[in-house]
């Protein structure tokens, strides 16, 4: 049974792949649960790129004892832990490298929840993690050995793998107002860009990088070449930044990124468009209660925002405990999720955009006065290939 062909109805019925019957409302859109999730909050999710058959995902969490894990996630919908690793601090972003050679090796994994399968990964399929241990780390998957490959004055918020004709390199946005360029094989940056403030998010599609900062900085820089600022922008959201995603146009080369802020909205923001006042806009999302001044309004972050690969549709999530699909180009909402009982903290689609993933657990939007560490954290996984097709033009 493939859960997880373009045809499946796959997470849109009131079944569960478990057959749970309980009236708790961790699940209530009955998604796939990933078995042996984090025991703390996670804070970021990536799934292997298109080189890497089959579909492995990536979550880094603040939890002590594995802050990064890895699964395998079949056709049927099961997922097979496959490795862990280790920061000496909460791992705040996660990405992969899509320089994979065609070679097989198996997986050297000694940990006892976690056994790798021989020929399970590609010769070269690396992970990338950031940490507020102020490094960096390359996660060799084939091995399960992981190096530090980088190097900041305070933690590390972004990770991004770059790969242009001339060159690849990895890219890290810090808390000490730098961003840094890296050959994996060189404990020295290949370039030290100075930021404005904190790097809060980033994103890459190269040849394209966008950086949000703290003060609502917003720069784009190019990676042609070399990387270099292209554009300081001012931002179009008055409160603080929180996620950003760049977006393709038809043509499949980047065009522009949708940013969240902490105030419940996203900017729809293009880099050179025909009409920029027409073009360009905002709209409101993971709001709830009133809508008016006779009644005050809950206002959530948005914590994540995800583009589809196919649809070029997107997912937003937020600390309201929801998911929203929405159509930016006929400036609709496609779908709004039922509530989970604590907040999304982070999604992301799979290479093809069938699967979208999305983790739940405490933000500490509230503070601490709000966590609750008997509170269990969960990634689930739904069939997204239908839920986010375009709205039809008329």
């Amino acid at each position: 049974m493939s859960l997880f062909g373009s045809t499946s109805g796959f997470g849109t019925g009131g079944t569960s792949m478990f057959g749970s019957t309980t009236t708790d409302n961790h699940n209530p859109m009955k998604d796939i649960e990933v078995t042996s999730s984090p025991d703390d909050s996670i804070g970021c999710l990536s799934f292997s790129p298109p080189a890497l058959p089959g579909n492995f995902l990536i979550a880094g969490s603040w939890a002590n004892d594995t802050q990064v894990r890895c699964w395998e996630v079949q056709d049927s919908g099961q997922t097979i832990p496959k490795a862990q690793q280790m920061h000496t601090g909460p791992v705040l972003d996660v990405c992969w490298s899509d320089d994979v050679e065609l070679f097989r090796h198996g997986v050297l994994d000694n940990s006892v929840s976690y056994r790798g399968q021989a020929g399970d990964f590609l010769d070269g399929s690396k992970v990338f993690t950031a940490s507020c241990d102020k490094t960096a780390k390359m996660w060799d998957l084939n091995s399960n050995q992981a190096i530090q490959i980088a190097q900041h004055d305070a933690p590390v918020k972004t990770i991004h793998w770059i790969k242009a004709p001339n060159y690849s390199c990895v890219m890290t946005g810090s808390w000490d107002k730098t961003l840094k360029f890296w050959d994996t094989r060189s404990s020295n940056p290949m370039m030290v860009l100075q930021l404005p403030e904190r790097c809060y998010c980033a994103d890459v599609i190269y040849p394209m990088a966008v950086v949000a900062t703290a003060e609502r900085g917003l720069i784009v820089y190019q990676l042609e070449n070399q990387p270099s600022e292209f554009r300081r922008i001012e931002s179009p959201l008055k409160h603080q930044h929180r996620c950003v995603a760049i977006f393709k146009d038809k043509q499949n080369k980047p065009t522009g990124f949708a940013l969240g802020s902490i105030e419940g909205r996203v900017a729809i923001h293009y880099i050179n468009p025909p009409n920029p006042a027409k073009d360009n806009f905002t709209f409101k999302c993971h709001r709830s209660n009133g809508t008016n001044t006779s009644a005050p309004q809950d206002i959530y972050a948005v914590n994540g925002i995800a583009f589809h690969p196919v649809h070029g549709t997107l997912a937003t999530v937020g600390s309201d405990g929801r998911f929203s699909f929405w159509d930016k180009d006929a400036r609709t909402k496609l779908k709004t999720s039922e509530q989970l009982d604590q907040p999304i903290a982070a999604c992301c689609f799979n290479h093809n955009g069938n699967i979208f993933a999305y983790a739940s657990s405490y933000d500490w939007s509230k503070g601490h006065e709000f966590y609750n560490p008997q509170k269990k954290n969960y990634i689930f996984l739904r069939n997204a290939a239908e839920e986010l097709k375009p709205r039809n033009k008329k």
